[in-house]
């Protein structure tokens, strides 16, 4: 299956059109932000480098979070778009489940996929041969140490590992565009929407009342 996948959740931007094990086309830039700028670039380099044109893309893979609020939109709405263009089912891929399919070994085992959320928290989620042992949580540094001290012998994937393990190895600290195309051939669309995967609320909160508005008035005693 020739599928497109979009990764703009983690501190870059990559837009990849893989079919089976073979990348035909990849774009990836590291950034913090101006996704909005660059993914729609990436996403026509990619698949101009692929051939065959958009026509030929089965089916779209978009990561929906955790990670960065802003990042995760913008690789959400570009998806949702060109899928309502060309006809194709979108799929949303966790953060962290592409983590653990594209840290070494693959699925083999239990993998850790351990996300920093920074303010002394991190994402997490535990994965079994490759089926989730927990929901995706959000956690202090301190209780994931303790959560995943001792057996069983976990691999590691993603930034937040070094938080929580004094000797992570080696560790894969973002989705391979492999991966997560082989989660969005396996994935059944229908159970996995493109919704984003918040597991804490903003930094950022909408104002209380609009420009030009006066405040409200705290009643008298």
């Amino acid at each position: 299956m020739r599928v497109l996948v979009i990764d703009t959740t983690l501190g870059a931007c990559t837009a990849g059109l893989v079919d089976g094990q073979t990348v035909l086309g990849q774009r990836s830039q590291v950034m913090a932000r101006g996704h909005s700028e660059r993914l729609g670039g990436f996403v026509r380099d990619a698949v101009g480098e692929a051939g065959g044109g958009f026509a030929a893309i089965e089916r779209i893979g978009v990561t929906v979070g955790p990670g960065s609020f802003t990042g995760l939109r913008v690789g959400l709405a570009f998806a949702l778009g060109l899928g309502q263009a060309l006809g194709r089912p979108v799929v949303g891929l966790s953060s962290l489940q592409a983590l653990a399919a594209s840290a070494e070994g693959g699925w083999d085992g239990p993998v850790a996929s351990v996300i920093d959320a920074r303010r002394g928290e991190v994402y997490l989620q535990t994965f079994l041969e490759g089926e989730p042992m927990e929901p995706a949580r959000a956690a202090n540094v301190q209780d994931a140490r303790t959560t995943l001290a001792g057996p069983p012998a976990w691999r590691w994937a993603g930034d937040g590992a070094a938080l929580v393990t004094d000797d992570p190895g080696a560790v894969v600290t973002a989705p391979t565009v492999v991966a997560l195309a082989a989660l969005t051939e396996r994935l059944e669309p229908a159970d996995h929407p493109p919704r984003p995967l918040y597991l804490r609320a903003p930094d950022a909160t909408p104002p209380t009342r609009l420009p030009g508005q006066a405040r409200a008035v705290a009643p008298s005693a």
